[in-house]
């Protein structure tokens, strides 16, 4: 098949969770002998450079990008309190991007359109104006219900009637827009039993995150150092607010029990407000130029998430290369994992100290999680396989 992929930034280099989905679909489809054309925005946040993508790569795709400035507009904002739109979809759509797309489907015939996220579904009027082509949402999150737990945080009042009536005006929109594709690809059981409960009516299959174990070496006799680690964007909202309740409300206590205990925080845009707290034994890393290295270096990843949808890949690389895993029990959501066999879920601040004593008190159980988390990742969450669960659901849109 023909697939044209349209994505809300650069799926490489694959510098955060939503570039390694998206870029883990392109490489899927392409080693299962599916040609793929990928079209993209590039933001001031995500720019396209060609230059640190293989050629192989860039062949086979023939990407493509145009720029579109999303950053916060005083004036748009306000207008769209007095319209009907969607600001945080809104925007994401340009003109040229439109004209761009437009001139592609006159130009060549696909046998799938496949939209990376939410926020490549304004341009769905201009697909059905131009073709037929079944078109099928890749759900990495239910948009608004991220929104809603941001607005319901947020202290400041003025600020969380904002956000709150922003959120409203997303899940219209959101809603609106589930039944107006051919078909969704979701990326957890949990995220699809959520959509078919806001009124879903379109064919839906659920397709995770998938990886390629080959990219995600792992020994089991190496050693790491003994240390937590969390590794995210922190212009992500859902990090940078579990990241900020783990420092506050959880450190100060695993500190005083585990004085030597180093925890390590790195990612891209790292939060100044991070930076000033200056917390004992927070070793501030910021972005990291090889992942992976970074995370086989440290022993125990934590993922304090409080507020977020989809599913966690930074989760899922970590069971593949075997580390032992502490998680909020939402922050592993759609992961299938057992407590306590290959993850600890903790939510409350006194069950993540527990995790923690359990394993500096236990160090033999940092292994066998880890050696659990790697086998788990094999079983339900191999590229191949999920590729051809994808490809399945194509062929079943393209059937009619």
């Amino acid at each position: 098949m023909k697939i044209l992929q349209l994505c809300l930034k650069p799926p490489l280099p694959a510098r955060d969770g939503g570039c390694i989905a998206m870029n883990n679909i392109t490489q899927g489809l392409l080693a299962s002998g599916h040609r793929v054309k990928v079209l993209t925005i590039f933001t001031h946040k995500h720019d396209l450079n060609p230059e640190l993508m293989p050629a192989a790569y860039i062949e086979q795709t023939d990407i493509e990008g145009v720029f579109i400035d999303t950053k916060i507009n005083a004036l748009d904002a306000y207008s769209s309190i007095i319209t009907s739109d969607s600001y945080n979809i809104s925007r994401f759509f340009s003109t040229d991007f439109d004209i761009r797309l437009a001139m592609l489907l006159r130009k060549e015939d696909f046998d799938i359109i496949h939209l990376e996220s939410l926020f490549m579904t304004p341009y769905v009027g201009t697909i059905r104006r131009l073709c037929t082509t079944p078109i099928v949402l890749r759900s990495h999150n239910i948009e608004y219900v991220i929104w809603e737990k941001i607005a319901a945080g947020t202290h400041n009042p003025i600020r969380r009637m904002y956000l709150k009536y922003l959120t409203k005006k997303l899940k219209h929109y959101e809603l609106s827009m589930l039944n107006e594709v051919s078909g969704i690809a979701a990326i957890s059981d949990e995220d699809r039993r959520r959509m078919l409960a806001l009124g879903m009516k379109k064919p839906m299959r659920t397709v995770s995150f998938g990886i390629d174990l080959n990219d995600y070496p792992f020994d089991e006799n190496a050693t790491s150092e003994l240390a937590l680690f969390h590794l995210g964007a922190m212009d992500w909202g859902p990090n940078l607010e579990g990241i900020l309740w783990f420092l506050t409300a959880i450190w100060p206590s695993i500190h005083a029990k585990h004085p030597t205990l180093k925890m390590y925080l790195a990612g891209r845009n790292m939060s100044d407000e991070i930076e000033r707290m200056q917390l004992p034994n927070v070793v501030v890393v910021g972005e990291v130029e090889h992942a992976i290295a970074f995370m086989r270096s440290k022993a125990i990843m934590v993922v304090p998430l409080l507020s977020a949808g989809g599913i966690r890949v930074k989760i899922i690389e970590g069971l593949a290369l075997g580390r032992a895993v502490i998680s909020t029990t939402l922050g592993a959501e759609g992961l299938d994992c057992t407590d306590g066999k290959n993850i600890f879920l903790a939510d409350r601040p006194d069950e993540w100290v527990a995790a923690v004593d359990r394993l500096m008190e236990h160090p033999e159980e940092i292994r066998q999680l880890g050696l659990n988390g790697r086998e788990h990742a094999m079983k339900h969450f191999e590229l191949s396989e999920i590729t051809a669960r994808l490809v399945a659901f194509y062929k079943e849109l393209r059937r009619g």
